[in-house]
């Protein structure tokens, strides 16, 4: 509305986030290509936004926290900061190595997947995610599937844990950058040195422009006695009288302006952790840890019918997989039962003819007999013919002989056949025996 200020705004916004940290926040607009935070008790039309519709301002976290897990307190409060950082991350407004830069992507992962489930999160899941910042991924001669991959050896590592655990945790990497949480301005010292000043939640820090990482010199807030702004010039004074007085300018009014709000927002900030919680504050932690406690007791029973499920699973796969192997065992079983049969069936049928050849071998054995009687009885008493009998008889007693030896190798043939007969019956009774048993056990199963 044309009357309201910028409380009325940002207080509605709040509201319709869920949100009571607002101290951590504010309303960022731009003008002239520098920022600046909506004033609480002046008119939203009285600032100088841009004239165009609709107006745009951004919710933005104005202040950092020293300790994010101890100080944040609401997910919704967690989550925006977590939203925040990871961009500044992404966009190099905080410089961040690149072995905590894939930490920090599994967590990210992690906080968006939840569990890592080789089944759903396949290779190519988080191609079309950005998780890095681009001067990481050019500083390695690496392809977006070799990044994926160690992102994902990361990732698996931290099962278990709730999406506001894995943004706390990337909070707490986070927030020990060197960039982290520092808001950098353009300054010059009283000599017109050009240098860069950090205003953070632990106090104020001169930087060289080219190294944004180490200070030259720092001011902690409670080693500060005052901060005075004439015109264009700041006055740092140390509570250390023996410290040298510190001077700077900016070259914008609308800079200085910034800077002096964020001092004193950071340092109220910084002394109002020095006290005890406010009621309100004490309130908020105590509702916090009913809701985390309900939470996680939630997961636990999830975690628990999850179990539960999975050895279910589990048990019907062990007796799906046994009873594949009983059907196997049966088809064996089966298989030798009939191999058997066939087999006995082939013994059977030879040792028939075996016994048949013996039969015959030993009818001409006993007719050659019959033939030599035959010969001698009407032998001729002459010595020529005597002599061509003799002959006779010899090669008659030969053909007996060796048709008596033929027999009785045939004969033990039989025998032995017969023998591999009673043996392969046997094995047919024994495989029969087992495929009863299987089938039995098959049943009961």
């Amino acid at each position: 509305q044309v009357k309201w200020k910028g409380k009325d705004l940002f207080d509605l916004v709040c509201r319709t986030l869920g949100l009571r940290e607002t101290w951590f926040f504010g309303l960022q607009y731009t003008i002239k290509d520098t920022v600046a935070w909506l004033k609480m008790d002046k008119k939203v039309l009285d600032h100088d936004v841009p004239t165009e519709e609709p107006k745009t301002f951004h919710f933005l976290a104005k202040f950092y926290p020293e300790n994010a897990e101890e100080e944040l307190v609401q997910e919704i409060t967690q989550h925006l900061f977590f939203l925040q950082v990871k961009k500044q991350i992404l966009d190099e407004k905080i410089f961040c190595p690149p072995e905590a830069s894939v930490l920090l992507a599994s967590y990210a992962v992690q906080a968006k997947y939840g569990d890592y489930d080789p089944n759903v999160h396949k290779r190519g899941f988080l191609a079309q995610e950005e998780l890095l910042p681009k001067r990481v991924i050019n500083l390695y001669q690496m392809t977006p599937e070799m990044w994926e991959e160690r992102i994902t050896a990361w990732y698996a590592e931290h099962r278990g844990r709730a999406r506001d655990e894995a943004e706390m945790e990337y909070l707490k990497i986070a927030q020990d950058l060197e960039m982290y949480g520092v808001n950098y301005f353009a300054i010059r010292n009283k000599k017109g040195t050009e240098l860069l000043l950090g205003v953070d939640a632990l106090g104020l820090h001169i930087y060289d422009p080219d190294n944004r990482l180490t200070p030259k010199i720092s001011f902690p807030w409670n080693e500060i006695r005052n901060i005075s702004y004439s015109d264009k010039e700041f006055t740092i004074k140390p509570l250390d009288k023996k410290i040298d007085v510190f001077k700077f300018n900016s070259s914008k009014l609308r800079v200085n302006k910034l800077i002096l709000q964020l001092c004193i927002g950071n340092h109220d900030l910084f002394m109002r952790r020095r006290k005890a919680d406010s009621l309100e504050v004490q309130q908020m932690k105590a509702q916090a840890r009913e809701e985390k406690a309900r939470k996680q007791m939630e997961r636990q029973c999830l975690a628990r019918e999850k179990q539960m499920r999975e050895e279910a699973e589990r048990t019907r796969d062990e007796l799906e997989r046994r009873l594949m192997q009983l059907k196997e065992e049966a088809t064996m079983a089966n298989e030798a039962l009939m191999r058997s049969e066939e087999t006995a069936d082939l013994l059977a049928e030879k040792a028939q003819i075996t016994e048949e050849e013996a039969k015959l071998l030993a009818q001409k054995a006993a007719e050659a007999e019959q033939e030599m009687q035959r010969i001698k009885a009407t032998a001729i008493r002459t010595e020529e013919e005597k002599r061509l009998m003799e002959q006779k008889v010899l090669e008659a007693e030969m053909l007996a002989l060796k048709m008596a030896e033929e027999s009785e190798r045939r004969a033990k043939e039989a025998d032995q056949l017969k023998q591999d007969l009673q043996e392969a019956r046997e094995s047919e009774r024994r495989a029969k025996q087992k495929l009863l048993e299987i089938t039995s056990k098959s049943s009961y199963t």
